[in-house]
């Protein structure tokens, strides 16, 4: 792997791309992904020249005779980020989506929003013939589990199989077309929030875990539940390791439930950006090629175009026009009749208005939508 080429604006901006992938991933359980997604192109993705491909994120691209590699991307862009909960320990188990995110660059590619979708949203999902699955309506999480099921093979099931599935599921629910797609494992995470030193985040809640004990160790299984001391995020001004930056975004058992998981993921993110930017990682391509070695195979990267050739279009981004952006929603049913979220009008509006280019005045309008970090 050799990033010493690059010009260090094209290594912090590989490096960024990964790193919002990696973040966003955080919230539900480990990813298991056992190789690239070959030549599949996303449903719908923007035509490119040459053959689509799916490369590890570090591959560099040759040096072109022409403009450079990017160069003609102009959006508008979206990305698919997820988070797997694959629990391959437990016999039979299915892959679920846990966090899914859609990172949209409008033309120009002078912004970027960042929007969480409810795992438990309530979904269309089409027919999928490759797994047998014959559509319906539930909740989103499922549309990674149904589609991951490979016929004749129970016990096999198939990551980038069940993604295809989810991807045309956001699609048809955002109307947005998928352009690339990203997925990570937990170790992944670890590895590169260590690598990067740790990261700095304002707490905005008391969170109790659910998952690790103060000394980083797994809390006991018990029947119903977990035993054993809990580690505690305090509310304030925190500096997280790798275990503890992926435990603090992975909690929903909190005050605000599943939209306040969505909103540290989104926290966890920006922080991780400044971090990035303020240490000057452009002008260190040692500390560089640490980071993306670290990553190893832990990154599935799924797109019409090399994860390079994104990062490059995606330079003119500023990181004060990042926008992360919390869409509200309320659970459909209560108790023994609940089936799962919706997005309040406010929050369905947003995506209505994004699709048409008027994010901006929308946000203006309802600035609460802006996740604070």
């Amino acid at each position: 792997m050799v990033l010493g080429s690059m010009a260090p604006r094209r290594r912090w901006l590989l490096l960024g791309l990964a790193a919002l992938a990696v973040i966003a991933l955080v919230a539900a359980g480990a990813v298991v992904v056992t190789r690239l997604a070959g030549d599949n192109k996303p449903d719908g993705a923007a035509p490119t020249a040459g053959s689509p491909s799916a490369s590890p994120p570090g591959t560099p691209t040759p040096s072109p005779t022409g403009p450079p590699a990017g160069a003609d991307i102009t959006g508008p862009l979206n990305l698919l980020l997820v988070g797997i909960d694959t629990r391959v320990s437990v016999p039979g188990w299915e892959p679920h989506a846990d966090a899914v995110l859609v990172l949209h660059v409008p033309k120009g590619l002078g912004r970027a929003y960042l929007f969480s979708l409810p795992r438990d949203l309530l979904v269309d999902i089409p027919a999928f013939p490759k797994a047998d699955y014959a559509g319906g309506r539930t909740k989103l999480t499922h549309a990674m589990s149904f589609g991951s099921r490979v016929p004749g093979k129970p016990k096999q099931p198939s990551t980038a199989q069940g993604y295809e599935l989810l991807r045309s599921t956001v699609s048809g629910y955002t109307g947005l077309r998928i352009d690339a797609g990203a997925v990570l494992t937990f170790t992944g995470f670890d590895r590169l929030v260590n690598a990067l030193g740790g990261v700095d985040i304002y707490v905005d809640q008391r969170v109790a875990s659910l998952h690790r004990r103060p000394d980083g160790k797994y809390r006991e299984s018990v029947p119903g539940g977990y035993t054993g001391p809990q580690m505690v995020y305090e509310k304030g001004n925190r500096h997280l390791n790798g275990w503890q930056a992926l435990d603090y975004a992975r909690q929903r058992y909190i005050t605000g439930g599943d939209y306040a998981r969505q909103r540290h993921q989104q926290q966890l993110i920006r922080a991780l950006t400044r971090k990035i930017l303020d240490e000057g990682l452009a002008r260190q391509p040692e500390r560089v090629d640490q980071v993306v070695a670290a990553l190893g195979d832990t990154l599935l990267y799924v797109g019409g175009r090399r994860i390079v050739d994104l990062a490059y279009a995606l330079g003119g981004v500023p990181e004060d026009r990042f926008v992360p952006v919390g869409l509200p929603g309320s659970g459909v049913g209560k108790g023994s009749a609940y089936r799962g979220e919706q997005l309040t009008s406010v929050g369905r509006g947003f995506i209505t208005e994004l699709r048409a280019g008027r994010a901006e005045p929308y946000l203006a309008a309802h600035p609460t939508l802006r996740v604070k970090t």
